[in-house]
């Protein structure tokens, strides 16, 4: 099994490619709406419940709904039942990406995206970066802004702990955008049904997961032993 002492970091990147993925998959197949995160959802509830347009603002609060649900679930499925929401994660996104595959081509554009604000909700809550840099997987304005602002920090004091922060950033920016492209072709070739490429992609992420689990795992066995030792 792949065991590195970076497999935190390629399982960050795995994980930022099927975001950009589920991104790219929503813009090209739903009206152009990202439905990796809340703001423009909220937004336009905001804006339909001002119009009066009743089962637009349910929908969007279905979506609201089930982003928290998503959220929560990290939280309350490991302390009750004991999940391991790390490897939960990617099984669904997965499963995302099935529904998605059934979800007609002229369905409501909110209610088809369903899945996704589900599914990205759980990954962004479940992993929040790697290496010891907060990042997110699922969206890129966070992720532009650090690398910026890591760039300016090294150019002013040439410290290369900067510029390793830089690097880290500017590879999960790739990795996201590398998964988007994946979405583009996967749609431009298969429609909706592209959605069936990035199961290869949380596959990848999975076992991403079970490696870094094993190194840990590998770690602590060589601490216990040098201590008794």
């Amino acid at each position: 099994m792949f065991v590195n002492e970076n497999v935190d970091l390629y399982r960050h990147l795995s994980f930022a490619s099927v975001g950009g993925f589920f991104g790219a998959y929503a813009i090209l197949c739903r009206s152009g709406i990202l439905a990796s995160a809340q703001t423009m959802n909220l937004l336009e509830l905001t804006i339909n419940a001002l119009r009066g347009d009743g089962i637009a603002v349910l929908l969007h609060l279905g979506a609201l709904v089930l982003y928290v649900a998503g959220t929560m679930m990290t939280v309350l499925l490991p302390h009750f039942f004991g999940i391991d929401m790390r490897r939960a994660a990617p099984v669904i996104d997965a499963l995302a990406c099935v529904a998605l595959c059934f979800i007609p081509a002229d369905a409501n554009v909110i209610l088809a995206l369903y899945p996704i604000f589900f599914a990205m909700s759980v990954q962004w809550s479940t992993f929040s970066g790697a290496k010891g840099f907060v990042s997110s997987t699922i969206f890129s304005t966070n992720n532009t802004k650090q690398a910026s602002l890591a760039l300016a920090q090294y150019i002013t004091d040439g410290d290369r702990v900067h510029f390793k922060k830089v690097k880290f950033y500017v590879f999960t920016l790739l990795a996201f955008h590398f998964g988007a492209a994946t979405g583009f072709f996967a749609v431009r070739f298969m429609g909706v049904q592209g959605a069936w490429v990035n199961i290869i992609l949380a596959a990848a992420a999975y076992s991403m997961v079970v490696c870094e689990d094993r190194y840990l795992s590998l770690s602590e066995d060589e601490d216990t032993e040098e201590e008794i030792a």
